[in-house]
C-alpha cells in the first residue's frame, strides 16, 4: 500500500469526523448563556475516544506500509539473479571507477572478507500483534454516560497507541537496515566478480568501457569546417538592435560551495526558527482549544489574556524573523558576490534575538508587559535586544554589499536592508515615551502595527522571493523595473495605512481618509509584484509538477495577492463598520502572516537547507506540511471571515455584544480543527528540518564494492 494510499483512507476518515465535530456545536444555548464546550460532558470524551482512534488507524496504516515495504525489498533481492545484478552494477561504473578497478586488479595480494547479513527482527512486531485485537471502542447504552469508563478506555488506547507508532518507526528502521545490508551483499559479490574474473578478459573489457566513457567529439566532427549558408531562407536574423527594457543579465555561472561556517550558521538560524514555530504555533493551538473550553485551565499564566501576546510575539520575532535573517544572510553575499563581512555578527545577532524572545515570553508570562500594545507587549529592555541584534545585521549587510564584487546592487538586497531600516525606525516610534499619551499613543500604535507586518516581514520575504523564485525555476525574473516600481511605491503607500484601523475613533478625519487613500494605493506595489512573479512562471508551470518549493511559492505569491487586496477592502468606513473589532480581522492576520510570510520562509527553507546540507527531507512528509498547512488556513479562515461578517450585520442590527458571542461559537469550533491542522504541519515541518540536517550515510554498492578490492590489494585511499 503505497502512502498516497495511506493518506487517502486516513482523509476518508477525517471527511467523515469532521461534520461529527461541527455537529457538536450546533446546540448553542438560545438564553443567552455564553457558548462552552466542556472536556467534562460525555460528548467531549467520545470525541477524545474518535480522534484516538484516526490516530490509531493512521499509524497501523504506516505501520503495514513499512512492513511491505520490508517484505518487497527482500523478496526483490532474493528473486532477482545474482549474475544480473552483477552486470547491472558492472553497466553503470564511471570512468574513476574503472581506473580505481584496473589499478586495485593489478595488485595481486586479496584478502577476502565478507561481512555477515543482518538478520530481520520481527519479534518485537509479532508481540505487537496481540494490541490490534484489543476492542478500543466504548460500550454501547448507559456506558457512554459514565466519564470513568471513557477514562478507562482512554487510557488503554494510548500506550496501545503509542506502540503502534514505536513499532512503525522500528520498522522503518529495520526496513533501511535490510536495505543497506542488501547493498553490502551486492557490493561484496561485485567485489568478489572482479577478483575472480579472468584477467585479461576482465581488463579489456573493463579498459574498452573506459575508453567508450572518456571518448569526446571534436568540435568540427558534427558540423563540419565549412561556413553555414542559408541557400533557402529558412534563417531570418534582425539586425537591429533592440533596446532591452531591463538590463541583460550575464548568465549565472556554477556556483562554488557555500563556505563552511556561514552554512552551520544559517543552519542555526533555520533550526531555532522551526523551534520557535513549533513551540510557539502549541500555544496558538491551545488558545484556539480554549475558544471551545474556556474551562481548560484556570491558571493565571496559562490566562487568555498572556497567552495571546506570548503566541504572537514568538511567531513574530522567533520564527519568522529569524528565519527571515538565516536566509538573508546567505542572500545578501550570494548576490553581491563576496563573503559575508562578519560571521561573528550573524551569531550575536542569532543569540541576542534567542535571548529576546525566551525573557519575552518568561515576562509575558508572568504578568510583565508594555502596557498591552499589539506586538510590542515586550518591555523596553527585553526589545532592546532585539533592536541591537537588528543594527549588527544591517551593519554586516551594509559592509558585504559594500564590498560587492558586482556592478549594481541586485533587487533583493533592496528590499532585505530597507527591511532593516525601516524596523529600527520603527521600534524607536514604538518605544520612545515623547508621543506615548492620548491619541499619540493610539496613532503610534497604529503606524507600528501595520508597520511592523509590511515593512518589516512583507519587505524583507519580497527580497526572499525575488532570489529564490527565480533561482528554482532556472530563469531570470520577469521585469526587473516592476520590481523596482513595487519597491518605491510600497515604501510611499504602506507607510501611510496604520490609522485605517481606527477608522471612526477619535483620531482626525483627515488622517483616517489619508490612511484609506494609502490602502487603495497599496493596489499597484501588490498587483505589479505578483504580475511579475507569476509571469516568471511564465512558460515553467510544468515545473510545479515535478517541484516541491515550487507550490510553496505559488501559494505565497496567491495569498500574497488576495491577502493584501482583503487588506485594502478592509480599510473603507463602510466594511470597517461592519468588520472591525471582529474575526475578521483574526483571519485576515492569519491569512497575511501565515499564507504569504511563512509559506515563502518554507520554500526558501526547502531550497536552500538541501543546498548547505546534502540532504533532503522525504516528499511524503513535505507534501503533508504543504497540505496539511494549507488545508489548515483555509479550514482557520474561512469560517471565521463568514461568520465574522454575519456577525458584524448582528451588530449592525443592534443586537447586544453577547449574542454575536454565542453566534460564533461553531465558528470557533473550525477555527480550532483549522488551527490543529496548521500546528501538525509544524510537526512535519520540524521533522523534515530535522532529515534535511541529520546526515544519513547511504550505502553505494559500486563505492563499497571497489573499496573492498582496493583494501583487498593493499591499496590506501591517499593513493
Amino acid at each position: 500500500m503505497s502512502p498516497k494510499t495511506i493518506f487517502r483512507r486516513v482523509g476518508f476518515v477525517l471527511a467523515g469526523l469532521l461534520p461529527a465535530l461541527a455537529c457538536l456545536a450546533d446546540d448553542i444555548p438560545s438564553d443567552g448563556r455564553p457558548y462552552s464546550f466542556r472536556f467534562g460532558s460525555w460528548e467531549s470524551w467520545v470525541l477524545l475516544v474518535m480522534l484516538i482512534l484516526v490516530a490509531m488507524l493512521a499509524g497501523s496504516l504506516i505501520l503495514k506500509y513499512q512492513v511491505g515495504r520490508l517484505r518487497e525489498s527482500w523478496q526483490e533481492h532474493k528473486s532477482k539473479d545474482k549474475g544480473l545484478r552483477i552486470r547491472e552494477l558492472m553497466t553503470g561504473l564511471s570512468k574513476e571507477q574503472i581506473g580505481r578497478i584496473l589499478k586495485a586488479r593489478q595488485v595481486r595480494e586479496h584478502r577476502r572478507s565478507r561481512l555477515p547479513m543482518y538478520l530481520l527482527i520481527l519479534v518485537l512486531m509479532m508481540r505487537g500483534r496481540e494490541a490490534f485485537g484489543q476492542d478500543s471502542k466504548p460500550g454501547a447504552g448507559t456506558l457512554l454516560s459514565h466519564t470513568g469508563v471513557l477514562v478507562t478506555v482512554i487510557l488503554l488506547m494510548v500506550p496501545v497507541l503509542l506502540g503502534i507508532l514505536v513499532l512503525a518507526f522500528k520498522a522503518r528502521r529495520t526496513a533501511r537496515a535490510q536495505q543497506d545490508a542488501d547493498k553490502l551483499d551486492s557490493a561484496e559479490d561485485l567485489a568478489e566478480f572482479l577478483e575472480t574474473s579472468a584477467s585479461d578478459d576482465m581488463d579489456s573489457e573493463l579498459a574498452a568501457r573506459k575508453a567508450a566513457l572518456e571518448y569526446q567529439l571534436s568540435p568540427s566532427e558534427l558540423a563540419g569546417d565549412r561556413a553555414a549558408v542559408d541557400d533557402r531562407g529558412l534563417l531570418r536574423v534582425d539586425p537591429r538592435v533592440i533596446t532591452p527594457v531591463v538590463a541583460r543579465k550575464r548568465k549565472a555561472p556554477l556556483r562554488p560551495e557555500v563556505d563552511a561556517g556561514l552554512s552551520r550558521m544559517i543552519l542555526w538560524y533555520l533550526g531555532s526558527a522551526a523551534f520557535w514555530l513549533l513551540l510557539g504555533t502549541s500555544v496558538g493551538e491551545y488558545l484556539g482549544i480554549k475558544f471551545v473550553a474556556p474551562d481548560a485551565d484556570h491558571l493565571s499564566w496559562l490566562s487568555f489574556g498572556r497567552l495571546r501576546p506570548v503566541h504572537t510575539n514568538m511567531v513574530f520575532w522567533g520564527w519568522a524573523s529569524l528565519g527571515m535573517l538565516g536566509l538573508g544572510n546567505y542572500i545578501v553575499p550570494r548576490v553581491s558576490n563576496t563573503p559575508l563581512a562578519s560571521l561573528k555578527l550573524g551569531w550575536w545577532s542569532l543569540w541576542l534575538i534567542n535571548a529576546q524572545v525566551l525573557l519575552g515570553t518568561l515576562c509575558l508570562m508572568g504578568g510583565i508587559n508594555n502596557g498591552g500594545g499589539e506586538y510590542r507587549e515586550y518591555i523596553w529592555p527585553v526589545q532592546l535586544l532585539f533592536a541591537i541584534a537588528l543594527t549588527l545585521t544591517l551593519t554586516n549587510f551594509l559592509r558585504t554589499i559594500a564590498k560587492r564584487k558586482t556592478g549594481e546592487i541586485y533587487l533583493s538586497n533592496w528590499y532585505i536592508v530597507s527591511a532593516l531600516m525601516y524596523l529600527i525606525v520603527i521600534s524607536l516610534v514604538a518605544y520612545l515615551p515623547f508621543w506615548q499619551d492620548g491619541l499619540g499613543e493610539t496613532i503610534v500604535q497604529g503606524y507600528y502595527m501595520h508597520q511592523a507586518v509590511g515593512m518589516w516581514f512583507m519587505l524583507f520575504t519580497l527580497g526572499i522571493v525575488y532570489y529564490f523564485l527565480p533561482q528554482q525555476l532556472n530563469r531570470p525574473i520577469y521585469s526587473y523595473s516592476l520590481g523596482i516600481l513595487a519597491f518605491w511605491t510600497q515604501i510611499l503607500f504602506y507607510t501611510t495605512i496604520g490609522t485605517h484601523h481606527f477608522v471612526f475613533s477619535a483620531i482626525p478625519w483627515w488622517l483616517q481618509t489619508i490612511a484609506i487613500v494609502g490602502s487603495v494605493g497599496m493596489i499597484i506595489p501588490v498587483v505589479a509584484g505578483t504580475t511579475n512573479f507569476l509571469m516568471t512562471f511564465r512558460g515553467g508551470w510544468y515545473k510545479l509538477r515535478d517541484s516541491y518549493t515550487l507550490p510553496f511559492f505559488l501559494t505565497g505569491v496567491i495569498f500574497y495577492f488576495t491577502g493584501s487586496m482583503q487588506g485594502t477592502a478592509e480599510a473603507f468606513r463602510g466594511t470597517n463598520l461592519m468588520w472591525h473589532f471582529t474575526d475578521f480581522t483574526v483571519a485576515h492576520s492569519h491569512l497575511t502572516m501565515y499564507g504569504i510570510i511563512s509559506f515563502l520562509i518554507w520554500a526558501a527553507s526547502y531550497a536552500l537547507v538541501p543546498r548547505l546540507t546534502r540532504q533532503e527531507a522525504p516528499q511524503l512528509t513535505i507534501g503533508a506540511h504543504f497540505w496539511l498547512a494549507l488545508l489548515g488556513l483555509l479550514f482557520y479562515t474561512v469560517p471565521l471571515m463568514y461568520g465574522a461578517t454575519l456577525k458584524g450585520f448582528l451588530w449592525m442590527s443592534g443586537k447586544p455584544f453577547i449574542e454575536g458571542v454565542v453566534f460564533m461559537g461553531p465558528y470557533w469550533l473550525w477555527r480550532a480543527i483549522g488551527g490543529s491542522m496548521m500546528w501538525l504541519s509544524h510537526l512535519f515541518f520540524a521533522y523534515n528540518m530535522y532529515r534535511m540536517i541529520r546526515p544519513v550515510k547511504e550505502v553505494d554498492v559500486r563505492e563499497e564494492a571497489i573499496r573492498r578490492l582496493e583494501k583487498a590489494a593493499g591499496i590506501s585511499v591517499a593513493e
